[in-house]
């Protein structure tokens, strides 16, 4: 018996190979990017309102499709529920999840926007403290480790393990302006990145050094290895940031200042082009100016150099060797360490310079690459 999904007898020769062939290498026209909202920061998170308006790139998405892609540091799960508790009203009317938007309507969100943090609690868990005294602590964090625990009960797995339980534990006291989930917290690393981080144990201290970091009086330097052989022993790249709006847990530096990229800056200084069995590789050192997230990672990416290790952003989960398919090389982590700090004391004025060694899987990595080869050897600059 003929399926039901056949074409009528007699156009059963009809091919669409012409149609194939038209469209074939023609991408499909992106749709426009969602422009992230900048909430303010000084409405009452508790009985306060925040009123929106609805983006015309709006039309035709889910409500909480649109929430989600334009306050990016809420989950959509989350957006869901402040609207089964109705929380969210569009045109005045209680919203729901699958209601779809036209563009242009007003959007009322009543209370926090994001789930109340979490309260963390202490661990024994090592840490590397490379100082410390009764203002701030810097902490060598190795990579695997997260800084702080995501959205979730105390109970949750998410809210062990991490910087600030290790930090809760071994310090006699973190500043509070972060709230209870990132006490003592002034900036961030990539779960899968190690290195130098900068604590605050008041909040005059965290205060002040929040400044230093937005008034660019921090110095950060980073190391890492890239695929392949950058062209040029410096380069600065200059692209603006911002969230990718198809992949939500990537950035891109593909959308415009215009449409909520932020600004970030990254100078590259080569170290040492590696020619392996493996292929080419260089070792870089890179200062930012800027502290976006995923920003050396992105940047990069953009050059055509991911960082090894770094899945997210195009590098291989294997790196074989051409001459030897059999052989091949791995990374648990991405290549990236925060390798050196200088700023000037917040509270006593003293010049601080701290450095973090490459940790021990990072170096062992680097000697499998330059393992001697009759055909290739390191070009060391």
């Amino acid at each position: 018996m003929p399926s039901k999904n056949m074409l009528p007898k007699g156009q059963r020769h009809h091919s669409v190979r012409a149609e194939y062939r038209a469209t074939r290498g023609v991408e499909e026209t992106p749709p426009p990017p969602i422009p992230v909202l900048e909430l303010e920061d000084d409405v009452d998170l508790t009985d306060g309102i925040r009123h929106i308006v609805a983006d015309p790139a709006a039309a035709g998405l889910r409500l909480d499709q649109y929430l989600a892609q334009a306050i990016p540091d809420i989950s959509r799960a989350r957006v869901q529920l402040l609207i089964e508790n109705g929380q969210v009203r569009v045109n005045g009317n209680l919203a729901k999840p699958k209601q779809k938007l036209l563009g242009g309507e007003p959007i009322e969100i009543e209370g926090a926007p994001r789930p109340e943090p979490l309260h963390a609690v202490p661990e024994d868990i090592p840490l590397d403290i490379l100082f410390e005294d009764k203002y701030l602590a810097v902490i060598n964090k190795p990579a695997g480790m997260m800084v702080h625990a995501g959205s979730g009960s105390t109970d949750d797995a998410r809210n062990r393990g991490t910087l600030v339980n290790a930090l809760l534990f071994h310090l006699n006291a973190l500043s509070e302006v972060g709230g209870d989930l990132r006490p003592g917290i002034v900036h961030r690393l990539d779960k899968q990145t190690s290195g130098i981080i900068l604590v605050a144990k008041d909040d005059s201290t965290h205060r002040k050094l929040g400044e230093m970091f937005s008034q660019r009086q921090v110095a950060k330097t980073y190391r890492a290895l890239v695929h392949g052989h950058l062209a040029k022993d410096n380069v600065t790249i200059n692209l603006p940031i911002a969230r990718d709006i198809l992949r939500r847990i990537r950035m891109t530096t593909r959308r415009s200042l215009e449409s909520g990229a932020r600004t970030a800056v990254s100078h590259v200084q080569v170290l040492e082009r590696i020619a392996s069995p493996y292929g080419p590789f260089t070792l870089v050192e890179v200062r930012i100016e800027t502290g976006r997230t995923h920003q050396i990672r992105v940047h990069m990416q953009s050059l055509g150099h991911p960082v090894v290790g770094d899945n997210l952003y195009g590098a291989p989960h294997r790196i074989l060797n051409p001459r030897n398919p059999e052989d091949a090389l791995s990374l648990e982590r991405n290549f990236l360490h925060a390798a050196h700090l200088s700023f000037t004391h917040p509270q006593t004025g003293k010049a601080m310079d701290l450095d973090a060694p490459l940790p021990p899987e990072l170096l062992a990595f680097l000697a499998s690459l330059r393992a001697p080869s009759s055909a290739d050897t390191p070009q060391i600059r």
